[in-house]
């Protein structure tokens, strides 16, 4: 997406220039000015290649950030992790510092798929990812309630894809007491 980004930023303003330009001259000059980056014409998104100013100095400041987490971890795409990272989120943000964001800033940056499966147990996170305390938490809320609310023949075994879903024809005496089907 960002080499994407990239080459729009470059590409559409040569088009536009070269066709307002007749004579070689002109073209020469103009060419200069193009190979500049343009900076400030588009906002700024943040990413994890930027680093995250974390200023909780003033009131407004840590509202801004605070709103900020708490709209990355319930805007993210994939439903349970929205319900899962919004719901931790709000209940703790307010009283975490500054190692604490930075913690949840490099949880809300991992992929969404890798996430879920090292939430839910199918896969093992990386050391980096499993010894962060966010995630730690997370993750233990996450198996708690699985492991309350959900039958063990409904929840794959580690390193198995998660597949299975409602079931309405196992209703028998093989079908599962609790959990979703």
């Amino acid at each position: 997406m960002a080499n994407l980004r990239r080459a729009l930023l470059f590409a559409i303003p040569r088009i536009l220039n070269s066709s307002n330009h007749n004579s070689v001259a002109t073209c020469a000059m103009s060419s200069h000015n193009l190979s500049r980056p343009i900076i400030g014409s588009f906002p700024r998104f943040y990413s994890s290649n930027q680093s995250l100013d974390i200023d909780l100095s003033s009131e407004e400041s840590k509202r801004r950030l605070f709103n900020r987490m708490l709209y990355r971890s319930k805007q993210r795409g994939f439903l349970e992790l929205d319900l899962v990272l919004g719901k931790w989120v709000q209940d703790h943000i307010h009283s975490m510092d500054e190692n604490g964001i930075k913690a949840l800033v490099h949880v809300l940056d991992l992929e969404n798929p890798d996430l879920w499966k090292w939430l839910t147990g199918q896969e093992q996170p990386p050391e980096a990812v499993g010894n962060n305390p966010v995630f730690a938490d997370v993750h233990k809320r996450v198996m708690n309630n699985l492991n309350s609310h959900a039958s063990p023949e409904t929840r794959a075994t580690p390193g198995q894809p998660w597949v299975r879903g409602w079931d309405d024809f196992k209703k028998g005496r093989d079908g599962p007491v609790v959990g979703n089907q």
